[in-house]
């Protein structure tokens, strides 16, 4: 087999988070194409997998996924293990697992243990710090559609002292006003805050009856973690930023999350998300993956540990999440608050969206 990793740069978008994507695409002397991606540092990524990882897979057998997935790992290991190096490998396995079913003529959550549930539930991930009546008004729509539960992004820190913190809390009243007690909510402070911060706000934010609180530290402060866990008052979700089994071992022995949130184009792929996530289940610790995206909902799909999965709705480019609407046919869109996967596709069930290749630059 043979790979290569085009990059995908969005022409037209304002800096704010990130621009680009990368596709990893994985051929076969049959004739398959696997499709693997990844969101984070692409370009960074694209020279690991090109320069590092392409010449460990040429001539190499795809059904080989635990092999191959050793290999890159250890080969890269030395200036690899977390971040950049992960994220290269991830993209690459996605592609051997997508491979692996289009040669099976199976969805790849059959190679995976199959459907565990008819539908997945998710929920709308993308209310921001917008004014309080937009953001009441974007709960009650999505409330409306059917969603369950949503997810609220807050948008200040302890830079930002007592006044930010009350503008946090008035963030999360505006939306349970909104929504009222029958939809689950759930807050983000992506690594925003520091130790301090989140035990004053925390109290604070116990009324308004949070499913969980998202990294509410950096993710190297894991005794932090532990710690607000152990307050019992909200319970804490985190994993996103986190690469390996070894350190979700870690968050688990320490008993820092109460939900772990992988995503499977940053932990190794499929081949490492599966035994991250049954690690999760032997300690009664629901997987909920990051970003959603098809490469999680196959996780999400076969493991009854999984009881719902992030949904970015589809809009004009934010913060460079909606990126992949952009890159791939195939993404499913919800009907009443439920995404189903499709028992035809015989892969994960993507395509790389050529028409829209011409509203990126592509970097080969």
């Amino acid at each position: 087999m043979d790979a290569v990793s085009p990059m995908l740069t969005k022409a037209t978008m304002g800096a704010f988070t990130f621009n680009s994507w990368l596709i990893c695409e994985i051929f076969t002397d049959d004739g398959l194409v696997g499709i693997g991606n990844a969101a984070l540092s692409p370009r960074a990524t694209k020279e690991v997998i090109d320069l590092y990882l392409k010449p460990l897979l040429i001539g190499a057998d795809p059904w080989d996924t635990e092999f191959l997935w050793q290999h890159m790992y250890r080969k890269t290991m030395a200036f690899g293990r977390k971040g950049i190096g992960m994220v290269a490998i991830s993209a690459v396995d996605i592609a051997l697992w997508d491979i692996l079913g289009k040669s099976a003529k199976q969805p790849v959550y059959r190679l995976l243990g199959g459907r565990a549930k008819p539908k997945i539930p998710v929920y709308a991930s993308r209310l921001y710090a917008t004014p309080l009546e937009q953001l009441a008004g974007e709960a009650r729509a999505y409330e409306k559609q059917g969603y369950k539960a949503m997810k609220l992004r807050f948008g200040w820190g302890p830079v930002d002292g007592a006044e930010g913190m009350q503008k946090n809390l008035a963030l999360v009243r505006t939306v349970r006003e909104a929504v009222g007690d029958g939809v689950d909510i759930m807050a983000d402070a992506y690594m925003g805050w520091n130790l301090d911060y989140a035990k004053r706000i925390i109290p604070l934010l116990e009324p308004l009856n949070l499913r969980w609180l998202e990294e509410p530290v950096i993710p190297d402060d894991i005794h932090g973690y532990a710690e607000l866990r152990r307050f019992g008052r909200i319970p804490i979700a985190g994993g996103e930023h986190e690469f390996t089994l070894h350190g979700f071992r870690q968050l688990i022995e320490l008993q820092c999350v109460d939900y772990i949130q992988f995503d499977t184009n940053r932990v190794g792929g499929l081949s490492q998300a599966r035994k991250i996530a049954a690690l999760a289940e032997a300690h009664s610790i629901p997987v909920i993956p990051h970003a959603g995206q098809m490469h999680n909902y196959h996780i999400v799909m076969s493991s009854l540990n999984s009881p719902m999965a992030e949904f970015f709705p589809p809009v004009d480019v934010e913060v460079g999440n909606e990126l992949f609407w952009y890159c791939f046919n195939g993404e499913p869109t919800p009907k009443d608050g439920c995404i189903d996967l499709d028992e035809n596709t015989h892969d994960l069930g993507l395509t790389v969206n050529e028409k829209n290749l011409k509203n990126f630059e592509v970097v080969e």
